[in-house]
């Protein structure tokens, strides 16, 4: 008896409802990983889904009725195309391979010759089609799917290759789960070519086939979730770094204040009341230098990182040329930010200059497709007008990657200097990004919030820089829109000089 199920269990899986099971667990994985897309925006997880979804497609033409069959009957290419499927989920496999194992970035070489001949792949099947709606000969898709199995085998055997030479613990469901499906696919092809020569009916090749996409999905499913678990761990453990840096800096500013404190109260008992009042501008002044060395020691180094990375790219892509000119415009940005934590003051034409190298330097991880340009009064006198070093540099960064970074295309930034009154200038910044009602809604969707502080305190210096000067100054925000629809913002501060 026992042996008459199992019979019955492999050799039809069409009619004892295996197929309907096996499309039921892809179809379940199918819409939870696209839900974890919109949730995450990781196109990991929209490859995956799509991968399960075609895969799902490959194997209605199996199915006559059912829930899944009468959501996707209006598909045609379901139940005529099925070889078309098959070939679309191996290439979202592949895709879906590199960018859950980061090949891109950990073996760049091995991912660019892979992609290559991935294209070649595609192309190929491309061509058969076109040349089925040609013919119009329904046997020139079975023909070119089954010259098409050759190089998807070889492709996916020399695929492991690269998977064992990396370092990352996930590779080992991508080898598990590659590994039985590639063993399951071939075998079942063999089977079911095998069992069509000899004229018997090929439904056990399918439940080989049927089992391989189970065993490998749910390796993958694993997988997946090791790796969310990873990137959670990662900012678990970059959010306590970021907490400890900010209570030692917390304990250094309060241990500064209190020597004021004790200062100002010393002072108090022997100083007129005009002494006082010199001191509490300087304790005001110091306390706001110290929130900004405290942003420095955070900001720095997490933009060096990303910088010397964005250079790293150009030397591992044998860029020498570019590698070099972006190492030297860094050297020199690092040598002005160095500068002015020793200077409170700078001139325009420096500030120019460094936001001018800042914008070139982060301007690497947008390819160079940031529009920057730069714009000046030719009667202002850059060189004699004093500012607050660095203050500029806050409001260029919102608009890189709260405006800008946002959209695919089509990126402008300037920066535009002029003269408001007698005794002010004006410093406009003006990007067509998505506007700041869509990047505040997008920043509140993200898992791992960071509330930055530069405009907060590039205000506070403003206001001790002003005090000097009998003008004041002034920092506006303008929503730019076109036709209705946001285009951008733009940032007017005005800075007293006389």
């Amino acid at each position: 008896m026992d042996q008459d199920l199992s019979y019955y269990f492999f050799n039809y899986p069409f009619q004892n409802g295996f197929i309907t099971f096996t499309i039921g667990i892809l179809f379940i994985l199918s819409v939870y990983h696209f839900l974890l897309y919109f949730q995450n925006k990781d196109k990991l997880y929209l490859l995956y889904s799509g991968y399960t979804f075609f895969i799902i497609l490959s194997q209605l033409n199996h199915v006559s009725s059912g829930f899944i069959y009468e959501l996707f009957v209006p598909i045609q290419v379901v139940t005529n195309y099925p070889t078309i499927a098959t070939e679309i989920y191996f290439f979202l496999y592949v895709l879906f391979a590199f960018r859950f194992l980061n090949m891109k970035q950990e073996l760049n070489t091995w991912y660019t010759w892979s992609m290559r001949a991935l294209y070649l792949i595609m192309a190929y099947c491309v061509v058969n089609f076109i040349w089925y709606l040609f013919t119009g000969d329904i046997s020139t898709l079975s023909q070119g799917y089954f010259v098409f199995t050759i190089p998807m085998t070889m492709y996916g055997i020399v695929m492991y290759i690269p998977f064992f030479k990396l370092k990352n613990s996930l590779k080992y469901y991508m080898i598990a789960g590659s590994f039985i499906l590639l063993v399951s696919s071939v075998v079942s092809l063999i089977y079911y070519l095998n069992l069509k020569n000899e004229g018997l009916h090929v439904e056990p090749a399918y439940s080989i086939l049927y089992l391989g996409f189970i065993l490998e999905n749910i390796i993958f499913s694993l997988g997946l979730g090791k790796k969310q678990k990873l990137i959670l761990e990662d900012r678990d453990a970059a959010k306590n770094k970021l907490i400890l840096q900010l209570k030692e800096n917390e304990k250094l500013r309060n241990k500064i204040q209190e020597q004021l404190e004790n200062e100002l109260e010393k002072l108090n008992k022997e100083a007129e009341i005009e002494k006082l009042h010199t001191l509490k501008m300087k304790y005001d002044k110091e306390l706001a230098e110290l929130k900004v060395s405290a942003l420095r020691s955070q900001m720095n180094p997490h933009f060096i990182f990303n910088s010397l990375n964005s250079i790293k790219r150009y030397i591992i892509d044998n860029e020498k040329e570019h590698a070099v000119f972006y190492l030297n415009k860094f050297s020199k940005l690092i040598r002005k930010i160095l500068a002015s934590t020793t200077e409170k003051e700078t001139s325009l034409t420096e500030e120019l200059e460094t936001m001018t190298l800042y914008i070139n330097i982060e301007n690497i991880r947008f390819n160079n497709s940031i529009d920057f340009k730069l714009d000046y009064d030719d009667t202002l006198n850059l060189s004699a007008i004093k500012l607050p070093s660095l203050i500029t540099q806050p409001f260029l960064e919102n608009a890189v990657w709260h405006g800008l970074s946002l959209k695919k295309e089509d990126r402008q930034l300037r920066m535009e200097v002029k003269k408001a009154s007698d005794s002010q200038f004006q410093i406009d910044i003006i990007d067509n990004g998505v506007g700041r009602k869509k990047s505040q809604a997008l920043k509140k969707n993200k898992l791992l919030k960071r509330e930055s502080l530069g405009i907060k305190l590039s205000e506070e210096r403003l206001k001790h820089f002003s005090e000097k000067f009998k003008s004041s100054y002034s920092i506006s925000f303008t929503d730019l829109y076109e036709k209705d629809k946001p285009a951008g913002t733009k940032v007017t501060i005005i800075i007293p000089f006389a």
